[in-house]
């Protein structure tokens, strides 16, 4: 392996990819319709912003975890192999530093907040790899807070400071309601891959002295709580479903019957027979998809607004 493909590796270029394409699908198909309105150069600048962050915690992830990683992926570390530890860590501040640069130059002053969040999530993305992935779903949580910010931030820096939560706008309404449903899908479908995830990489964690759910209370536990999750979510799907079907919305209806709430419904069954790292894994892979395929139904709204 190269020194670029072990670069490109290490920051986990097709998540990076699909933080581009859940940015973008907001922009222009919920964003764009309802306001009618262009600023190109701060979606760029604040897209580049959230791949540089993100590529910054995944090399500082990987440098703290490099024993871990060991025994769990041998085959996947970079880091001491291929890519020195200390340019590994120049490249996670510099990386750090470039997102809130782009972040400032994205926004201004009069968004200050929105650089102190994006400052909070390298803080945070740092702690998570030193300390809190290996408490009890901290580490989880954090993770997907993180998940659900990368569509939050649009919302927050393309609504004006006074305008963001005003109830008197119908436009405003439905961004609200739009950017924080999709956010919450986000939250809840990364809680369920990050617990899918410990149970696969139980043998490198609890070796470490990590104390994630299935270290702390178990296989069968972890998996109750995983499924209590899947079954929030797909109520709450099935639920939107009957909500907009009386707008006439079918073909979205369709969509996420057969490509979200089927597939959750299918992972909701493998999980209770999953025993084996592979199944895991497994397990792991479809329910990125079905992120995937959730985020992908933002499509809809372009003929719907």
């Amino acid at each position: 392996m190269n020194l670029v493909n072990a670069f490109l590796r290490l920051i986990r270029w097709p998540n990076l990819v699909f933080i581009v394409l859940t940015q973008a699908l907001f922009y222009f198909c919920i964003y764009y319709p309802l306001y009618h309105g262009h600023d190109f150069r701060r979606l760029i600048l604040l897209v580049l912003a959230s791949v540089f962050i993100a590529a910054a915690g995944y090399i500082i992830n990987d440098y703290f975890d490099l024993n871990i990683d060991q025994v769990n992926k041998p085959d996947r570390n970079v880091i001491g192999r291929i890519i020195n530890r200390r340019w590994a860590i120049f490249w996670h501040l510099l990386l750090s530093f470039l997102g809130l640069l782009l972040t400032a130059f994205a926004v201004g002053r009069a968004y200050w907040y929105i650089i102190l969040a994006n400052l909070v999530c390298v803080l945070l993305l740092w702690l998570y790899s030193t300390s809190f992935k290996r408490q009890l779903l901290i580490g989880n949580v954090v993770i997907s807070l993180l998940t659900a910010w990368t569509i939050l931030v649009l919302f927050f820096a393309f609504s004006s400071p006074s305008n963001a939560f005003n109830t008197a706008d119908p436009v405003s309404v439905k961004f609200f309601r739009l950017a924080f449903l999709y956010a919450g899908f986000a939250f809840i479908i990364s809680l369920i891959r990050e617990a899918i995830k410990d149970m696969e990489d139980i043998k490198g964690d609890s070796r470490y002295g990590c104390k994630t759910l299935p270290i702390v209370a178990g296989i069968r536990t972890t998996k109750v709580y995983t499924a209590i999750w899947i079954s929030v979510l797909v109520g709450t799907l099935v639920i939107l479903q009957f909500y907009v079907l009386q707008f006439g919305w079918w073909p979205s209806v369709v969509y996420s019957l057969l490509l979200v709430i089927l597939p959750l419904l299918y992972i909701l069954q493998k999980l209770r027979k999953a025993y084996r790292n592979r199944d895991f894994a497994f397990l792991s892979n479809a329910t990125k998809w079905v992120m995937f395929t959730g985020i992908l139904s933002m499509i809809f709204f372009l003929f719907y607004f």
